[in-house]
C-alpha cells in the first residue's frame, strides 16, 4: 500500500505502522528486544524515537547524546516542517527501494536515511545562527555514516539516498522534492570559486550511482543522470544524460526518481 505525504493523517498513520512493524519484528526476533524497545517502542512519537536514536549515534564524549537529543527536540518543536520532511522521506524509501519491506527499516538500518535526517537538524541550526554546532554535526555525520552534507545546502522532502556511502553534497547545492540519489554521488564545485557554485537538482530527478555533477548547473525536473557520469553542463527536464563528459542520449520516464529505473535508452 502506498501512502501520500500530503494526507492530513499521515503523521499518525506512519507512526502507527512503525510501532506495529516493531512489535511484529520483536515477536519474530526476541534477541532484538532491547534494541527495539530503546529505539522505538519506549517512545510515544516518531519525533521522540528518531531524536533518541540519532543522538545516540552521533553523540560522543565531547558532546553527549543527551545534549544532542535536546537539540533535536528543540528543532522539532520550532520547525514542524522538519518532521513533515522526515515522514515524506520514510515514504519515499518504502515506495522506491525494493530492499525495504517496512516503514520501520529505514529508521533502524538505512544510513542514507539517517544522514539525511541529521542534516535536517544541522540545516536548522545553520539557519538559526548556530553554525559551529551545525559544522560539528556535519563532521559527525561524515564520521558515523560516510556521507558529507554541508548544513547550508537546501534539500527538499521525499528524498531517498540509497545506500549513501560516499555521497557528497556541497554548500550551495539545491535538491528539490522527490529526488533520488544513489551511492558515491558528488554534487560539488569545480575549483576554488566562492559564492553559488554547486548543482541545482530539480524535482523528481534520479542521480544514479557514482555520478559526479560539478558546478552551478541544473539537472532539470524529472531528468536522469546515468551511473558514473560526469556532468559539467545543464541537463534539460525529462532527459537522460550519460558519459564522461555526460551527453544527452534521450528522454526518460516522467518520474524517474519514483520509478528508480537506472537503465539507459538504446544508443544507435
Amino acid at each position: 500500500m502506498a501512502y501520500v505525504a500530503e494526507q492530513t493523517d499521515t503523521t499518525d498513520l506512519i507512526w502507527s505502522y512503525i510501532r506495529k512493524e516493531a512489535n511484529e519484528m520483536l515477536a519474530k526476533e526476541p534477541v532484538l528486544s532491547g534494541f527495539l524497545q530503546s529505539s522505538m517502542l519506549n517512545h510515544n512519537s516518531l519525533e521522540k524515537a528518531i531524536g533518541y536514536m540519532l543522538s545516540e549515534k552521533l553523540g560522543n564524549n565531547a558532546v553527549p547524546a543527551r545534549l544532542l537529543g535536546q537539540v533535536f527536540e528543540d528543532a522539532f518543536s520550532a520547525d514542524p516542517s522538519i518532521t513533515q520532511s522526515i515522514r515524506s522521506d520514510i515514504i519515499a524509501v518504502f515506495e522506491r527501494d525494493p530492499a525495504c519491506t517496512s516503514h520501520l527499516e529505514p529508521l533502524l538500518y538505512f544510513k542514507g536515511f539517517h544522514a539525511l535526517q541529521c542534516y535536517r537538524l544541522g540545516h536548522w541550526l545553520w539557519n538559526n545562527d548556530r553554525q559551529a554546532l551545525a559544522l560539528f554535526l556535519q563532521n559527525r555525520i561524515s564520521e558515523v555514516f560516510g556521507l558529507d552534507i554541508h548544513p547550508a545546502a537546501k534539500i527538499g522532502k521525499g528524498i531517498m539516498i540509497d545506500h549513501g556511502t560516499g555521497v557528497v553534497i556541497g554548500e550551495t547545492t539545491v535538491i528539490e522534492d522527490n529526488v533520488s540519489l544513489l551511492q558515491n554521488v558528488t554534487l560539488g564545485g569545480t575549483g576554488k570559486d566562492t559564492g553559488d557554485r554547486h548543482p541545482k537538482i530539480r524535482e523528481g530527478a534520479l542521480i544514479c550511482a557514482g555520478a559526479k555533477i560539478l558546478g552551478n548547473i541544473e539537472i532539470g525536473r524529472g531528468a536522469k543522470v546515468g551511473a558514473t557520469s560526469v556532468v559539467l553542463e545543464d541537463v534539460p527536464a525529462h532527459c537522460t544524460a550519460v558519459g564522461v563528459p555526460a551527453k544527452i542520449v534521450g528522454s526518460c520516464c516522467p518520474q524517474p526518481a519514483r520509478e528508480m529505473d537506472q537503465s539507459l535508452p538504446k544508443i544507435d
